[in-house]
C-alpha cells in the first residue's frame, strides 16, 4: 500500500530557513536588531483533503478546524470544484503575547477538476468538527452495471472420424 505525502515546497523552505536562522540565533545571539527575527506566524494556510471513490460516490474531505461554515465557500462550475474560506486570527489575545504560532491562517482557495462522470445537480456537502464533506454523486450512466453472461445451449454436431465437413 503506497503512502500518500502532501509536500508543500515554500513550506519546506521556510521551514528550512527557520532552523538556520535558529541556528545561528542560539550561536551567536539575537539578530533582533538586523532584521532576522524569526516570524511568529507562517504563511499559505492550505487545509488538506482526502479524496476517495466508490460504486457510487467521490467524497472528498478537507480538514479545516477552526473555520466557520459562514467563512466557506464551495462552487462547482464547468467540472471544477473550487472550496475557498479563511481562518482568521482571534483578535482577543494580541500576536506579543505569543512566543510561537504554529497554526496557520489566512485565505485559501483549493481547486479540484472533476471527471465527467461526476452529477453537478446532487452535489451535497456537510460540516461538522472541523471536516468538511463533500459527496459528489456519480451519474446513472457512469456507474457500474453487472452483465450476465448467457450460455449458448445449441447442440453440437457430432463428426465421425475420418468424415470432417469441408470448408
Amino acid at each position: 500500500m503506497a503512502n500518500i505525502t502532501r509536500r508543500d515546497p515554500s513550506f519546506e523552505l521556510t521551514s528550512l530557513q527557520d532552523r538556520v536562522n535558529q541556528l545561528f540565533s542560539q550561536t551567536f545571539g539575537g539578530f533582533e536588531g538586523l532584521g532576522f527575527e524569526q516570524p511568529l506566524t507562517s504563511a499559505n494556510f492550505l487545509p488538506p483533503v482526502d479524496i476517495f471513490e466508490d460504486e457510487h460516490n467521490i467524497t472528498l474531505q478537507a480538514e479545516i478546524p477552526g473555520v466557520k461554515p459562514e467563512n466557506l465557500s464551495i462552487t462547482l462550475e464547468n467540472n471544477v470544484l473550487v472550496i475557498t474560506g479563511e481562518r482568521k486570527f482571534k483578535d482577543e489575545e494580541t500576536k506579543d503575547n505569543y512566543h510561537r504560532i504554529e497554526r496557520r491562517y489566512g485565505k485559501f482557495t483549493r481547486s479540484f477538476t472533476l471527471p465527467a462522470s461526476v452529477d453537478p445537480q446532487n452535489v451535497n456537502a456537510t460540516f461538522e468538527n472541523g471536516v468538511l464533506d463533500i459527496t459528489l454523486p456519480k451519474r446513472e450512466a457512469f456507474k457500474p452495471k453487472q452483465i450476465t453472461i448467457g450460455v449458448n445451449k445449441t447442440p453440437a454436431t457430432s463428426v465421425k472420424p475420418g468424415k470432417e465437413k469441408e470448408a
